[in-house]
């Protein structure tokens, strides 16, 4: 009987947009989002409130990794901005050290918002690492992303 594999595993995160791998990131944080609701108090009902949804909305998310060759492929990303915004569809994939898939989110109309190289200070040696954060409209299957 083969043993399940442990969920909690997950060392890094694959990034691809319209099929195009941006490549591995060691972090990922923003994977959100969160309904507002609007209350509403109904006349002679005092026995609850109305929670109505009314928007649905995403955090940014933010993904980190040291400096790669993978480098180029987010700058060239985010220079493609200046000569007309697209928003293609993206896909995060969380993998284990031997590559197999944890988990994946779809994003819809995803969009670079900021990248950030490293801090390159001799007096301070530390891994060169970047942060390529991005927005979206939304969560959409993994599969068809």
């Amino acid at each position: 009987m083969p043993t399940p594999q442990d969920p909690a595993s997950t060392v890094f995160f694959r990034l691809s947009i319209d099929g195009l791998d941006l490549g591995l990131f060691n972090s990922c944080e923003g994977l959100a989002s969160e309904v507002q609701v609007e209350q509403r108090e109904e006349g002679g009902n005092n026995g609850f409130v109305w929670q109505l949804p009314s928007r649905v909305t995403h955090s940014n998310i933010r993904l980190t990794r040291p400096l790669t060759p993978d480098t180029g492929k987010a700058a060239a990303w985010i220079s493609s901005i200046a000569t007309g915004i697209a928003r293609p569809t993206g896909q995060i994939a969380a993998l284990r050290a031997d590559g197999s898939v944890v988990a994946q989110w779809g994003l819809v109309e995803v969009l670079p918002v900021r990248w950030q190289g490293p801090n390159l200070d001799p007096a301070n040696p530390a891994v060169a690492t970047e942060t390529l954060e991005i927005a979206h409209h939304g969560f959409t299957d993994a599969q068809g992303a």
